[in-house]
């Protein structure tokens, strides 16, 4: 396959996650030219550039910049931000990575599509749009590798931090459903890997889980054991929970998506295990104890 020209990188300065930032890293330490793109000029686009990533503005939205952005490279890796204009930035991307005709595609979807079809989707717009994204790309003949990972353990735990830092407790409305959260740094290091030998992994769907199913107790035990003091989950009515993330005033669009991702968990829709992180990189991916270890005082520490 063609090496010439960067790799693109869209979503670089992502917050939450950081997986584009992560891959930006991976694949400079790989000695490999990449393009990063970003919404705007900011201390985030800095350390990009810093580092020697080349930092490109644009608006995935807006046709002409995506064409701008994408021009003179030969891969992309395809990743947003929840937002209710998704669909239309696959769209766009899928539109012009064919008129520039890139050799590989590595989209970022995300696992519940693996469980919807025309008759079987969610009430997440989100969900719908990673779905019907999925179908775009499909059709439009591009060479893409999905990438399906389940719920990323920094986003559960953004939810889970103040009750645990406060009061020991994680508060969410999963009931007894079981979970296997994935951090984002393996979902990283399986998109760098790909990026950088995409030949072997064209038409591909990796599905990626942390290394455990479990419930919410069980969640809460490795909880313990990272932060050696005695964390307890309790379940909430889905209903309170949604009257709790509407308080934080999200977006509508935002706060559907979690509040329908409560609704599958209980429901054991995230009851899965798979073994991609560690069949494409190598390594097993982190569990929740390894996680919480390496951020403990963002849960209010570790006791002695």
């Amino acid at each position: 396959m063609a090496d010439n020209g960067p790799i693109l990188v869209t979503g670089a300065a992502g917050q939450l996650g950081a997986v584009g930032r992560t891959v930006c890293g991976l694949l400079l330490d790989r000695g490999l030219p990449v393009r990063a793109m970003v919404r705007r000029e900011d201390d985030r686009a800095a350390a990009l550039r810093a580092v020697g990533a080349e930092v490109v503005v644009g608006d995935l939205l807006e046709p002409a910049d995506v064409y701008r952005v994408v021009s003179g490279c030969r891969r992309v890796y395809f990743g947003m931000s929840v937002s209710a204009g998704y669909l239309e930035a696959t769209v766009t991307m899928a539109v012009v990575a064919r008129e520039v005709g890139v050799d590989a595609v590595v989209n970022m979807s995300q696992m519940t599509v693996s469980q919807m079809s025309i008759q079987n989707t969610t009430s997440s717009g989100q969900q719908r749009q990673h779905w019907l994204s999925e179908q775009a790309l499909a059709w439009s003949g591009l060479p893409v590798v999905t990438i399906r990972p389940t719920m990323f353990l920094e986003s559960f735990f953004a939810l889970a931090a103040p009750t645990v830092r406060n009061r020991d407790r994680i508060v969410v409305p999963f009931g007894r459903g079981k979970t296997s959260p994935v951090a984002a740094a393996d979902v990283a290091r399986v998109v760098a890997a790909v990026l950088a030998d995409p030949g072997p992994h064209l038409g591909g769907i990796y599905e990626l889980t942390g290394p455990r199913s479990q419930d919410m107790h069980g969640v809460a035990r490795e909880f313990s054991d990272a932060l050696n003091r005695e964390v307890t989950y309790s379940d909430i009515p889905a209903e309170d929970w949604e009257r709790e993330l509407k308080k934080l005033g999200l977006p509508e669009h935002l706060t559907r998506h979690l509040v329908t991702m409560g609704e599958l968990h209980r429901a054991g829709r995230y009851d899965r295990l798979a073994d991609g992180v560690e069949r494409v990189t190598g390594r097993p991916a982190i569990s929740v104890r390894e996680f919480v270890s390496l951020h403990a005082d963002e849960f209010g520490g570790r006791r002695s």
